[in-house]
């Protein structure tokens, strides 16, 4: 039985997937910060289809429900099983993260005032734990240049947008530290 997942962008084809793998389930969308979805029907399928491009949203899906993820790109007609590597790669770097926020004196505390990327309580909440020394950046637009201005911070701490953490090495998202206990 496969679960089928997509993004906003596609959510309006999913039903058309749906009729072409008999006894497949809606799961609906995911993004690549959550996978709920996906994760509320795991235990009633095999397997994952994630109808959409890149591997930002399925890594997330792999990562949560530990089934195998598969990807369709209705645009390339490209399918395929994202691979045992590809999530692995994603793992270690993440827990690399960790572990060089674990070694940190130094914070910097990723604040986006972005709607629905807001999360300074979480921020808040971090810093009061007091084992290191935090220090809260709020902005709209992150410039990764910017952090080159503050050469005393030893790990960045992103608590807006996770695709953040992907797109430049050295920063963990708050999820991943959560999840890490």
């Amino acid at each position: 039985t496969v679960g089928i997942v997509t993004s906003i962008q596609l959510l309006h084809c999913i039903k058309k997937v749906q009729a072409q793998l008999p006894g497949s389930i809606v799961a609906g969308q995911v993004l690549g910060c959550n996978a709920f979805n996906a994760e509320n029907i795991v235990t009633k399928v095999d397997a994952f289809l994630f109808v959409g491009s890149g591997e930002f949203h399925p890594i997330q899906v792999a990562t949560r429900t530990k089934k195998p993820t598969y990807v369709f790109n209705p645009a390339t007609k490209q399918f395929g099983l994202l691979s045992e590597k590809t999530i692995q790669t994603y793992l270690k770097r993440r827990q690399g993260s960790i572990l060089k926020f674990l070694n940190a004196k130094n914070v910097g505390l990723l604040v986006s005032t972005k709607i629905g990327q807001k999360n300074f309580k979480r921020a808040l909440e971090l810093k009061k734990k007091g084992d290191k020394n935090y220090y809260i950046f709020v902005a709209d637009t992150l410039g990764f240049n910017e952090f080159e201005n503050f050469p005393f911070i030893d790990c960045w701490v992103n608590t807006a947008c996770p695709r953040i953490a992907d797109e430049k090495a050295g920063i963990v998202n708050i999820n991943a530290l959560v999840d890490e206990g």
